[in-house]
């Protein structure tokens, strides 16, 4: 289990060290935007399956947490209209 830990601990740093090598590329706002969330989607699936054990959980905790995840996604594509004015 250990091992697992570090190999996630490791993959989030290379994908922090991604996302900051991305900056220095200078892409256009819809790009940047793009990457930095495709990223922090997958950061984010492995915080929540691994470090909050949500692997590991039974269906319902799976039916909250994506449920929740929905109407996060909702509310993120209801505002970026709002982000480019």
């Amino acid at each position: 289990m250990k091992k697992t830990y570090l190999i996630v601990f490791g993959t989030l740093a290379v994908l922090t060290l991604l996302t900051v090598g991305v900056s220095y590329l200078h892409l256009n706002r819809a790009g940047a935007i793009t990457v930095a969330l495709l990223v922090a989607g997958i950061k984010v699936s492995l915080i929540a399956a691994f470090f909050m054990h949500l692997k590991f959980e039974k269906k319902v905790i799976h039916g909250i947490f994506y449920t929740a995840l929905f109407f996060v996604l909702i509310l993120l594509f209801l505002i970026l209209p709002d982000i480019g004015f």
